[in-house]
């Protein structure tokens, strides 16, 4: 495990729109600013023959298009996880009336990227030491989780996790919650592919764009070709 690539991204400047003010006119901000983008869904049969993997790191507009960008990385879907109650929506989830966080569910090719890798992306696009807040998202909904499936998981998430604190990679210590997976809910489909068909949105502009452009910067090597 390459646990000195570790690349760092700085706090994401705040803003005065955040992920979670959306929501209260999500609808219009569709209406004013979507712009479709060809993208050819795959079926469940399809998406057999991946693995997953779930992480939660702040809005998952901004964590969805990271992950895609990654090689090997089939589909990311949008959801939430971490939670108990069933049948999460969007507009409980996003106003902390949940328990669970905004989330994302990764299928990829282990033959072409690992899971250790995938818990490098997790790390690096990411501050892992800010507290139930992801840039100007605030809320337990946007804290850090690496959910894991099996023990083989859970300890290589650790280990990285370990292995960030002894190199005192970060000031401050990492708060990011290492959680056996349970159940992921898909997020409604407007939230599928946000950032791609949504680039005049106020918020993808200011904060997932940037956010998205210094995980590329730090992650090179594992970018998709068309990603550079």
């Amino acid at each position: 495990m390459k646990i000195l690539k570790i690349a760092l991204l700085g706090l994401v400047v705040l803003v005065s729109t955040n992920c979670q003010s959306k929501s209260k006119k999500v609808n219009t901000a569709i209406a004013e600013d979507k712009i479709t983008v060809e993208h050819i869904a795959l079926s469940a049969e399809d998406l057999k023959a991946y693995e997953t993997a779930y992480f939660a790191s702040g809005c998952f507009w901004c964590v969805e298009a990271i992950f895609e960008s990654v090689k090997g990385v089939k589909e990311v879907v949008s959801g939430y996880a971490g939670g108990s109650e069933e049948n999460p929506t969007y507009e409980k989830v996003a106003r902390g009336l949940t328990t669970h966080a905004e989330a994302v569910e990764v299928y990829y090719d282990p033959k072409v990227i690992s899971f250790t890798e995938l818990v490098q992306v997790f790390f690096g696009s990411h501050d892992p030491t800010s507290l139930n807040r992801q840039g100007p998202d605030r809320g337990p909904q946007y804290r850090s989780i690496a959910f894991y499936k099996n023990d083989e998981e859970k300890k290589i998430i650790e280990n990285y996790k370990r292995a960030l604190n002894d190199k005192n990679v970060y000031d401050r210590p990492i708060v990011t919650e290492v959680v056996a997976f349970s159940k992921f809910y898909k997020a409604e489909d407007y939230h599928q592919d946000y950032e791609r068909n949504n680039p005049n949105n106020g918020y993808i502009r200011n904060v997932s764009v940037p956010r998205l452009n210094r995980f590329k910067k730090n992650f090179p090597d594992y970018l998709k070709e068309e990603a550079h």
